[in-house]
């Protein structure tokens, strides 16, 4: 402050002295002679003002369009600048007012992008994501949240919550965060035309510096595949737990009759013979069983290897052709030389075995069941193809999944596990192949199967 008073303002006061000094030292000597007094008033009015021009011109004028610049800058116009040279004192300060604006420009663009990266984020977050403020008006939700809910964000934003939300499990969540001040959580049905979604929302309370809740945000979640896994399982079990308990409650039956010795030889042989195939039929399931459990196991490796598909096929086609003629029907197979793949050869023998079996299984005597191979481009398409009982198109879905019957019986008496399609996909999939199903009711199904060649 001291340097800038007597490099700023002391030159101006001491001229300003000066004159005043000076005009006062020669009215004195003026002798009453009024016109030269007023000709020294005069002179001293205008020295005085070229002074304070010279003060106006140098620090008054420049101080203003310093202030002008800062005012545009409180504005958030940041490119405001403001230059003077007049004087040291003022090119100090434009310098340091640029520089300012400088900074706050950079902090405002940085501001700008974290901004930005932030919105994107949660735009682009797959689940959905609501802003409730303390007096329960939506600020914000994402696009996770209005694809899952629909409408637009405006239909949203700006609004209380309970006018909003369909949902009365998100009410209730929003109105327990507020209440208990903690994460709460919930799930529910969410409608979307004909078909249910189900979803989880989790809410947490927002609190300030002063630990007082300012709010609430919402996560929510579509767990819709989740239950269906869940629901997988369930059945999985209670099938597994069937499908067991019914060969051994055959098995321990007749072996406490057997026991009792109240029959006769050719009843006990009868007895044996049903004894030997559930027990089989047990052996079958868990064996089915294992080998689902390794093919879905983490870290399953394929015993790869370069083989001549013809050559697979021919391996397992006698005892396939065997089982057929006894049904009396025709099984038919076109394999071209000379195709080789990198695969597991044991496990698409399984695939061929398995896909061949079923046709046998489901077609009545005197059908037909045919195997082709063909090359498409990089993949072998393989095609089992028979003229068997079929399927409804809504059973066509399922048919993949584990215990899934079309015909519950005749799988049964053929000694079916139920589980054979399901080993097929899982051994298609770890190939990176493909498996497609057709069928029409009392006109037969077509499978098809792709596997790349390496």
């Amino acid at each position: 402050m001291n340097i800038l008073f007597s490099k700023t303002l002391f030159p101006n006061i001491l001229g300003i002295t000066v004159v005043l000094l000076l005009s006062g030292w020669l009215m004195t000597k003026a002798d009453g002679n009024w016109i030269f007094i007023l000709a020294i008033i005069l002179v001293e009015f205008l020295v005085i003002s070229i002074i304070f021009m010279q003060f106006y011109n140098k620090y008054t004028r420049p101080l203003r369009k310093a202030s002008k610049a800062v005012n545009e800058m409180i504005k958030g116009n940041y490119a405001a600048r403001f230059y003077n040279g007049n004087s040291e004192e003022m090119e100090e300060l434009s310098k340091n007012i640029n520089k300012l604006a400088r900074n706050m420009s950079e902090i405002t663009i940085q501001e700008q992008m974290h901004a930005e990266q932030l919105t994107s984020i949660i735009d682009n977050m797959k689940n959905g994501l609501a802003l409730i403020d303390e007096k329960g008006y939506v600020h914000l939700v994402n696009r996770g949240f209005v694809e899952m809910f629909h409408g637009n964000e405006k239909q949203y934003r700006g609004h209380l919550y309970y006018d909003v939300f369909e949902n009365e499990a998100m009410h209730e969540v929003v109105q327990n965060t507020f209440l208990y001040e903690k994460p709460v959580k919930n799930q529910f049905k969410n409608k979307r035309g004909l078909a249910k979604n189900y979803m989880e929302v989790i809410a947490a309370p927002i609190f300030n510096e002063r630990n007082f809740v300012k709010g609430a945000v919402l996560v929510i979640y579509d767990i819709t595949e989740l239950k269906r896994l869940e629901k997988m399982r369930k059945d999985f079990v209670a099938n597994v737990s069937h499908e067991l308990r019914t060969p051994i409650t055959s098995i321990r039956g007749f072996a406490e009759t057997l026991k009792e010795k109240q029959h006769d030889e050719k009843a006990a042989e009868e007895f044996i013979e049903i004894i030997y195939k559930e027990s089989h039929r047990l052996q079958l399931l868990i064996e089915d069983l294992l080998e689902l459990s390794r093919l879905e196991r983490e870290g399953f490796q394929l015993e790869r290897q370069n083989f001549d598909v013809k050559q697979m096929v021919d391996a397992v086609v006698p005892s396939l052709r065997k089982k057929a003629e006894k049904k009396d029907l025709n099984l038919t197979v076109s394999i071209p030389s000379d195709v080789t793949v990198y695969a597991d050869a044991g496990k698409l023998q399984q695939v061929i075995i398995n896909l061949v079996d079923n046709a046998i299984n489901y077609t009545p005597s005197g059908g037909s069941v045919n195997l082709t191979m063909i090359e498409d481009g990089n993949r072998v398409h393989f095609t089992v193809k028979d003229t068997g009982i079929g399927m409804e198109k809504k059973a066509i879905p399922r048919v993949f999944e584990r215990f899934y019957r079309v015909d519950k019986d005749r799988s049964r008496n053929t000694g079916g596990t139920g589980l054979g399609l399901a080993i097929v996909k899982h051994i298609v999939e770890v190939h990176q192949g493909e498996i497609t199903l057709e069928s029409d009711i009392n006109k037969g199904t077509t499978v098809h199967v792709y596997i790349p060649k390496d």
